[in-house]
Order: structure tokens, then sequence, then C-alpha cells
């Protein structure tokens, strides 16, 4: 299901990302991991089904590290719960440097949630900010909208018509639009999947009408027509799409919805491994060629940051989610 799931996205992102493990093993910069790490394969695993963002980030991330160390880093594709398995299997897995977890800001949303019981400060270690993006807006062609304002009032016009998507429960496509509804004063449904590439076939096929996608997930569709993107989520325009007007400027202003992908792994790893990979990681995503292939999808490499100061930005993000998930129009 994964290989079909995988095969069915259209290839201009995973190409384009793609382009950026042509690099020969020769040239990549020599390892400074501690003596006899790896001595076998590394897991990486992904919350989300093959062919979202999350996993068109994690691969060729994964493949990188596989050139450099002569070690397999495998991709492992957890879906279900919006990241809840993937979470708690990182979260039992031996701090031994063998399992890591690449994820986005839905984990947060699941800890401000209460969807888990231990915390998440304590369950991992933060190792790697990976990426920041905002995520497109879309509509189906069929949809008779082009603006912001356009599909807030066909929303109140026809209240309970229009279906969004989201990769699950919880997620941050789920609670981004769910804050999109309180701040218009509109009532569109939630449809969830089990991760945002199931999500983005369904509305490919029409089954549903509007959803945030994940620039580089969306970007290809919106070239080719197959979708409409009407907004970015950012408060400021993407680089990839200066014509694309934000939400907030197209009638909800002050709203914003971005998201990070980023490494952790079960806490109590090694210091001494975390701050390789730290920097391992880091080096991969600013590469020339992976940020010019992000930057082509809308999507920009993190600024390189020591563990300690991923960890300093991890907590501030859960703080900031669970103030923010106690505003009494969001609906849960």
């Amino acid at each position: 299901m994964m290989h079909k799931l995988q095969s069915s996205i259209r290839p201009g992102a995973a190409l384009a990302l793609a382009a950026c493990l042509a690099a020969p093993a020769a040239a990549q910069q020599p390892s400074r991991l501690p003596d006899g790490y790896p001595s076998k394969p590394v897991r990486f695993l992904v919350g989300s089904t093959a062919g979202g963002g999350l996993d068109l980030i994690a691969r060729p991330v994964a493949q990188k590290l596989t050139e450099r160390w002569g070690r397999p880093v495998v991709v492992d594709n957890r879906p279900g719960g919006a990241t809840l398995i993937a979470m708690d299997l990182t979260a039992q897995a031996a701090p031994d440097g063998y399992t890591f977890m690449v994820a986005s800001s839905t984990i947060i949303l699941n800890a401000a949630l209460k969807k888990v019981t231990y915390d998440i400060r304590k369950a991992y270690t933060p190792v790697a900010q990976m990426t920041s993006q905002m995520y497109l807006l879309v509509v189906v062609p069929s949809l008779p909208v082009r603006t912001v304002k356009d599909l807030v009032a066909l929303a109140r016009s026809k209240p309970g018509s229009i279906n969004y998507a989201s990769a699950g429960l919880g997620s941050v496509q789920h609670l981004g639009m769910e804050r999109f509804n309180a701040m218009a004063g509109i009532n569109m449904v939630h449809v969830p999947y089990k991760g945002s590439g199931a999500a983005l076939i369904d509305l490919l096929g029409g089954q549903v009408q509007t959803m945030y996608t994940s620039t580089i997930s969306g970007a290809s569709h919106v070239r080719s027509g197959k979708l409409r993107a009407i907004a970015i989520s950012g408060l400021k325009r993407a680089q990839a799409y200066p014509d694309l007007p934000t939400v907030s400027e197209s009638g909800v202003p002050g709203y914003e919805l971005t998201n990070s992908y980023c490494l952790y792994g079960p806490a109590g790893i090694a210091p001494a491994i975390v701050v390789a990979i730290n920097r391992e990681v880091g080096e991969i995503v600013n590469s020339p060629d992976m940020k010019s292939a992000l930057e082509a999808e809308g999507t920009e490499a993190a600024e390189p940051k020591t563990p300690a100061q991923f960890r300093e930005y991890f907590y501030k993000e859960v703080t900031k989610w669970e103030q923010l998930l106690k505003d009494p129009r969001i609906k849960l």
C-alpha cells in the first residue's frame, strides 16, 4: 500500500528533491560521528503515508546520511493517529541512536491536546530542525472560488457543504483550518485521513474540496492545474509564490499557520551522537542543492541550530500551541 501511495503522488516534488541526491558519496564531508557509530541500520520513523511533505523531506536526508555513513538510514512510514503511532514508538525506543522520528508540529499539537500521557519535553531528545514552511490553501478547480473571500462567502451561503481534508485529527492542517473557520465565522466540515499523502489523493479525486497542503506536496498539482492555490498561510508572501496573497491579507486579518519538520529521538541519547547528527543534518538541508530544491517548492531550509538552541525552540513552540488551543472558538 505504501508503494502504491508513493507512486500515485505527482513526480514534481519528489524529482526536485531527488536531484539533490545526485552528488557522489565521495564528495560528501567526512563523518564526525563517535567511533563505532553507526554499526547497524538507523531508522527514521515518519508518522504519515509515503508521498506527503514530511516523507518527501525525510527520504533525501536519509539518503544523504546513508552516503555519508556507509550504513543504511531507512525511512519507516508509520501512519495513524495524526503521528501518535510514530510518537509512541519513538518514546518507547531504546536511546541507542538507532531510532529517530522525523515529525512536523503535529507532535506538539498532540501534546497540547493531551493525546499522549507523557510530557514530550521529557520523552524526546530534540536533535535538529530541518525545514520551516507555510502551507498552500488549495481547492479543487470545480469549486467556484478563486480567493479566500470567495471561499468564505460560499461557505457562509452554504454552511456545512464544503469538506476539508487533513492529515488526521489534531494535525496541523486540522487545527489550522479550524482556526480559519473560527476567525472567518464559517463552518467547513473536517474529513481526517491517515496522513497528508492520503488526504491529497482524495482531494485530487474530488472527494473533498479544500485543504492546507505543504508547498512541497502541492506545488506540482498547482502548476498542472489539478488544484487551485488561493492563498499562502504565513504572514508574509512566499518567495516561491510572490503573486499568491496571504490568508491574512485576503480577508482574515492576523491569520497565520506555519510548520517545521524536525528530527527527534527518544530521551537519553548520548550527547556526542546528538551533536554529530545535528551538525550533519544541518549541513545536508543547507547544502546548495538541497536548499535550491526546497526553495523551488516554497519551503525553506531551517537555519542551523545547536541541539541546545533547537531544544529551546521546541519548548517555546509547545508553550505557544498550548496557549493557542485555549481559544474557545476552535472546535476540537
